[in-house]
C-alpha cells in the first residue's frame, strides 16, 4: 500500500472528512458532544451552543444521552450530580407578552434557552462575536490565522511503504469494557451508601467573636455550663434592730441556745432589740460568714439538673373513642331473682336461648335468655362450686360440680330431638369386660334421679372446684382441691374414661382451660400460667403473671392470647406469641377479680370483682404479626350490691349478642346489654 507525502495543516484546521453540520468549522480546543445529542446542534446548525459557549462549565444536566422529547410530560427536564430532579421554569408568557418584550427589551435578541435546564440565557458581547465567527465560517477563535505559513516537518521524499501497516485494533470498534467496570463499581457504591451526593456548602464566615467568652450562652464560652451560686437568703424579721416581741427569746430560750452545739442551732445568732439604729454595734461574726460563704462558692459542688418539658397530653396514649368501637353492652337490661345465696357461677347455652346457674343455696337453675324466667329448678344437695353448658349444639348437657362429684344433667329444654338425642348417645355406651382402674368412678343415675335430669354422677373423693368442657364437647377438664399430681382430671363422655395426665404437682391449681384450637391445656395456679401439650405430653410454655394470687383465666377464641385475673386486683394480658412476660397489666379494678372471660365473636372481654362492677374492654387481635392488640377500656357496669364484701363472682358472655351476664353474692343474676 502506498502513502503519498503526509500534508502539513494549521492547529485550528479541520481534517478531511471531519466537518461539522452546516459546513461551520468546529474548533478541536472546544468540548466535544456526540452528534445524536439531542442537543447537539444548536443556533444555526452549528454544534450546541452552550457547549460552545462554556466548556468548562459543569454540565447540570445529567440525564444522559436521553431524548429530551421524553420529559415533555413532566415538570422536571433531568437531574443533577446529587440525584434532584432539574424542574422546569414556570413559562405563562403568551405570544403576546413575548412579542412586547422583543419590542421593549434591547437584549431580548441575544437571550437564548438551555434546552438542557430550561432556563433563558443572555449571551455576553464576547460569546456574541463567538457565534458570529461560526455562523461566517470563521473560526471561533479570533487570534487564529488561518494564512499563517505551514510548517513542513514531514519529509517531501516518496515512501515505499507507510509508517506503520498494524490492522485496527477490536477495542476500536466495541466499547470499553474497563469504562463499564468502572461504572458499574461506581453504581454499585451508590446502592451501597459508600458514594454519598455533595455536601451544600456551608456560607457562614470563618471568623468569629474574640469576646465571645465573656458571653455565657456563646458557643466558645468558657463558662457555658457555669452553674451560678445560689444567692443568699434575705434578712427576715429576727436580723432586725427592732424585730417584734415574739422574736425576742427569753432567758429559758437563751440558755438553751448556748448549750447546744453550733451545728444544732436554727439560728446563728440571737436575737436583740436596739432603740435605735444608731446604737447597732458592728456585727462581730461578719469575717467568719463571710469565710464561710467563701469556702461555699468554691468548695460546694453544683450541680445542673436538664429539665425537660413535656406535654402532659403528649404522655397519654392516643385511642379511639369508645363511641367508635361499638357494639358493647352499656346498660342493665334484665334482673334473674329466684336464688335465696349468693350465685357462684353460670354458663350460657351454645345457641343463647338458655342460661345455667349454680348457687350456694344448693340448686341449679335454667333460665330463659329473652323472658329472665326460671324454667327448671333442679336440687343439687350440696353447694354447686361450678356450672359448664356443653358448648356443642348437638348436645344437650350441663356439667354441675357439687362437693365430690361432677353430676352431668339433661335439661330437656329447647328442641327435643337433642334431648332424646342426648340420651340416645349416653345409653348408647358398652362398658368394657375388664374395667380399668381409674381415678374416678362413673355411676349411672336411678329413675328417680333421672325424672329430675341427672344422666351420670362421677365420683372422684375430693372436693370439685371447677368443670370445663373442650370445644368438641367430648372432653371436660376437673379441678380437684386437693395436693399432689391428681389435681387436675380429664373425662371423655364418649368412652366413659378418667385420667390423670400430670405426674407431679406444681403448686395449688386454681383453674383449667382447653385451647379452642390446638391440643393445648392451660393450668393456672396461684404464680404461674403453663401450657401443655396434650398430644406430646411436655411442657410448652410457662406464663409469669407476676401477680400474688391468680384468681381466673380465659383464653381468646383465636387461641393467641391469654388474660388472667388476680385477688391482687390486677388483669394480666399475655400474648403467646411475643413473651412469656405479661404484655399489659390493667388496673381498673379496686378489689379482687373473680371472672374474666372474652366474647367468642366480638372483640370484647370482661372481668368482675369483689367492688361490684363489671369492667368491658375492647381487645381487638390483629392477624399481622407486627400490630400490638388494642386493648381499650369501654364500659364499666354497676348493679350488683357487694354483700359480705364479695361482689361479682362469675361473668359470661352471649354466644351470637354483645351481652354480658354476671351473677353477685346478692342472689342475682344480671344482664348487660
Amino acid at each position: 500500500m502506498h502513502a503519498g507525502p503526509r500534508q502539513a495543516r494549521s492547529p485550528g484546521a479541520i481534517p478531511a472528512g471531519l466537518s461539522s453540520p452546516a459546513g461551520l468549522p468546529e474548533p478541536q480546543h472546544l468540548l466535544w458532544r456526540p452528534p445524536d445529542t439531542p442537543s447537539a446542534v444548536g443556533l444555526g446548525g452549528c454544534p450546541s451552543l452552550f457547549t460552545l459557549l462554556w466548556p468548562h462549565v459543569d454540565v447540570r444536566n445529567t440525564v444522559g444521552n436521553v431524548p429530551l422529547e421524553w420529559y415533555d410530560d413532566f415538570p422536571h427536564v433531568g437531574y443533577d450530580l446529587d440525584g434532584r430532579r432539574i424542574y422546569k421554569p414556570l413559562r405563562t408568557r403568551d405570544e403576546l407578552d413575548q412579542f412586547l418584550d422583543k419590542m421593549d427589551d434591547p437584549g431580548y435578541w441575544r437571550t437564548v434557552q438551555d434546552r438542557m435546564t430550561g432556563h433563558d440565557v443572555r449571551l455576553t458581547d464576547e460569546q456574541v462575536a463567538l457565534v458570529r465567527r461560526l455562523q461566517s465560517g470563521q473560526f471561533g477563535d479570533g487570534s487564529c490565522d488561518p494564512y499563517e505559513p505551514a510548517v513542513d516537518f514531514f519529509s517531501g521524499d516518496l515512501m515505499l511503504h507507510p509508517v506503520t501497516n498494524r490492522p485496527a485494533d477490536k477495542r476500536s470498534f466495541i466499547p470499553s469494557l474497563v469504562e463499564k467496570e468502572k461504572v458499574s463499581r461506581m453504581v454499585h457504591a451508590i446502592k451501597m451508601g459508600w458514594i454519598q451526593p455533595r455536601r451544600p456548602r456551608d456560607h457562614t464566615p470563618s471568623f468569629y467573636d474574640l469576646w465571645a467568652r465573656e458571653d455565657p450562652d456563646a458557643v466558645l464560652g468558657r463558662h457555658k455550663m457555669h452553674v451560678p451560686a445560689p444567692k443568699l437568703a434575705l434578712p427576715g424579721h429576727a436580723e432586725s434592730y427592732n424585730p417584734p416581741p415574739e422574736y425576742l427569746p427569753s432567758e429559758e430560750e437563751r440558755l438553751a441556745w448556748e448549750q447546744q452545739e453550733p451545728g444544732e442551732r436554727k439560728l446563728n445568732f440571737l436575737p436583740r432589740k436596739f432603740p435605735s439604729l444608731r446604737a447597732v454595734p458592728a456585727y462581730g461574726r461578719f469575717i467568719q460568714e463571710r469565710f464561710e460563704r467563701c469556702l461555699d462558692l468554691y468548695l460546694c459542688p453544683r450541680q445542673r439538673k436538664m429539665r425537660v418539658n413535656v406535654d402532659p397530653e403528649d404522655l397519654i396514649p392516643k385511642l379511639p373513642r369508645p363511641r367508635d368501637l361499638q357494639p358493647f353492652p352499656t346498660c342493665q337490661a334484665l334482673v334473674y331473682r329466684g336464688h335465696s345465696n349468693l350465685v357462684r357461677c353460670l354458663s350460657v347455652s351454645p345457641d343463647g336461648q338458655w342460661l345455667a346457674s349454680g348457687s350456694d343455696d344448693g340448686s341449679v337453675r335454667l333460665w330463659e335468655v329473652a323472658t329472665a324466667r326460671c324454667m327448671r329448678t333442679v336440687p343439687m344437695g350440696g353447694v354447686v362450686k361450678s356450672v359448664a353448658w356443653n358448648p356443642r349444639p348437638t348436645i344437650c348437657l350441663v356439667a354441675v360440680a357439687v362437693e365430690d362429684s361432677v353430676l352431668l344433667l339433661n335439661p330437656a329444654l329447647g328442641d327435643r330431638l337433642v334431648a332424646g338425642s342426648t340420651d340416645q348417645l349416653l345409653s348408647a355406651f358398652v362398658p368394657p369386660e375388664e374395667p380399668a382402674v381409674q381415678p374416678a368412678r362413673w355411676l349411672e343415675a336411678s329413675e328417680e334421679e333421672r325424672q329430675g335430669g341427672l344422666r351420670l354422677r362421677i365420683c372422684h373423693g375430693k372436693p370439685v372446684t371447677q368443670v370445663t368442657w373442650h370445644g368438641r364437647g367430648d372432653y371436660m377438664a376437673v379441678v380437684l382441691a386437693a395436693a399432689g399430681h391428681t389435681q387436675v382430671l380429664i373425662h371423655q363422655l364418649s368412652r366413659r374414661r378418667s385420667q390423670s395426665p400430670f405426674r407431679r404437682s406444681h403448686g395449688h391449681v386454681q383453674c383449667v382451660a382447653f385451647h379452642p384450637l390446638r391440643p393445648f391445656l392451660l393450668v393456672a395456679s396461684q404464680r404461674a400460667v403453663r401450657l401443655y401439650h396434650l398430644l406430646r405430653q411436655e411442657l410448652t410454655k410457662k406464663l409469669r403473671p407476676n401477680c400474688k394470687w391468680v384468681s381466673s383465666l380465659a383464653v381468646h377464641p383465636a387461641g393467641d392470647n391469654v388474660i388472667c385475673g388476680s385477688y391482687d386486683s390486677k388483669l394480666v394480658w399475655f400474648d403467646l406469641d411475643l413473651s412469656c412476660e405479661p404484655y399489659r397489666v390493667l388496673r381498673h379494678h379496686k378489689k379482687a377479680l373473680r371472672a374474666v372471660a372474652f366474647h367468642p365473636r366480638y372483640p370484647l372481654f370482661a372481668s368482675g370483682s369483689d367492688d361490684g362492677s363489671v369492667t368491658v374492654c375492647h381487645g381487638m387481635v390483629y392477624n399481622d404479626l407486627l400490630q400490638n392488640p388494642m386493648l381499650v377500656p369501654v364500659k364499666v357496669l354497676r348493679g350488683h350490691v357487694p354483700t359480705r364484701d364479695l361482689g361479682v363472682l362469675d361473668v359470661a358472655f352471649h354466644p351470637t349478642q354483645p351481652w354480658v351476664f354476671s351473677s353477685g353474692a346478692d342472689g342475682t343474676i344480671r344482664l348487660f346489654s
